[in-house]
C-alpha cells in the first residue's frame, strides 16, 4: 500500500456478525472493522498515521458529523481512541441505529467520510 493520508476507493468500514434488524438483550457485544486501511490510536503522528484512523461509534443520529469539525464527545458519539475494534453496549429497550465512522489523529472525520452503513438493532 502506498503511504497516503487518503483511503483507497475500495476501503470499507462495517460491523462484524451483526445484521440490520437484529434483536439483542442488553448488554451485548458489537464488533467493527475496516478493509484496505488501518487502525491506530488517536494522536498517532508521523508516517505510520497516514494509512490509518480510529473508530467512532455514532448512535441514533440523523446526520453524520461535519467533515471539517472534530467528532463531538457525548452520549451519541463514542470515541475508540486506543484503536479498539469491539465493545459491550448497554442500551435501553427499543430501536437504536449504530453506525461507525473513522476519525483522524485530530478527531476529525476522514474525508472522504469512512463510515459503515447505519443499521437498526432492537434492544429487548
Amino acid at each position: 500500500m502506498a503511504w497516503s493520508h487518503s483511503p483507497l476507493p475500495e476501503t470499507r468500514v462495517f460491523f462484524i456478525r451483526i445484521q440490520d434488524g437484529e434483536r439483542f438483550r442488553s448488554p451485548f457485544r458489537i464488533r467493527f472493522t475496516i478493509e484496505d486501511f488501518g487502525i491506530t490510536p488517536a494522536g498517532t503522528t508521523g508516517r505510520i498515521r497516514h494509512p490509518t484512523s480510529h473508530h467512532h461509534r455514532l448512535f441514533d443520529l440523523h446526520n453524520l458529523p461535519e467533515l471539517d469539525q472534530p467528532i463531538p464527545w457525548d452520549a451519541q458519539h463514542r470515541h475508540f481512541d486506543a484503536g479498539e475494534t469491539e465493545t459491550w453496549l448497554e442500551l435501553p429497550s427499543g430501536p437504536h441505529t449504530p453506525q461507525q465512522q473513522l476519525g483522524d489523529e485530530t478527531q476529525n472525520p476522514r474525508g472522504p467520510a469512512l463510515k459503515s452503513d447505519r443499521i437498526t438493532v432492537i434492544v429487548e
